[in-house]
């Protein structure tokens, strides 16, 4: 029993009180904007089992097996035709590679990174004296100076920041990604 300037409260009315004030507390954090990043979406749906980038196209589609869920426009590294060969070639690798890590923080909004370069890209730029390059990934536009227009990476994949929350969402690490000519 809690004695409070001549009123008496029990314990069982304090702990409703408490509870009272923490419900009024998480409403009013949420109402403030104190709930969850926006841009961390949930997804329910089948799992991604694969992505395949079709530079030519400029698509990329997430596919559940051999069903195409999703189908996105993308831009590309600046020298968009031909594989990623040398660091700072502008250029898109082509060829079997998988998701491997995630950006949360990326300046390009989110990003999804890709195995690129794998032994045979390290050996073939080595072999001309060269570095093969890497920090490939699938990214937002957000943090490009400029219209996003056209194809504007240093090599990786860009899609509109909405879509990129949704592909952050869908795709998991150790995803295969096929990215063909």
């Amino acid at each position: 029993m809690l004695e409070f300037t001549g009123m008496r409260i029990s314990g069982q009315t304090m702990r409703a009180l408490k509870l009272v004030a923490a419900l009024f507390l998480t409403l009013g954090l949420a109402a403030c904007g104190g709930g969850r990043d926006p841009k961390f979406r949930t997804y329910n749906g089948p799992a991604v089992t694969s992505v395949v980038v079709e530079k030519g196209a400029r698509k990329m589609q997430l596919f559940h097996n051999d069903r195409v869920l999703k189908t996105y426009k993308i831009s590309l590294g600046f020298a968009a035709e031909g594989h990623k060969q040398f660091e700072g070639d502008g250029k898109t690798p082509e060829g079997a590679y998988f998701i491997d890590r995630r950006n949360p923080k990326s300046r390009f909004h989110l990003s999804i990174g890709i195995s690129y370069p794998n032994k045979a890209d390290i050996a073939y730029a080595e072999s001309q004296g060269k570095k093969p390059g890497g920090e490939i990934f699938i990214h937002g536009k957000t943090g490009y100076r400029g219209d996003n227009k056209g194809d504007w990476t240093w090599g990786c994949i860009a899609v509109p920041d909405r879509q990129m929350e949704d592909i952050y969402a869908m795709v998991r690490n150790g995803t295969p990604i096929l990215i063909k000519p």
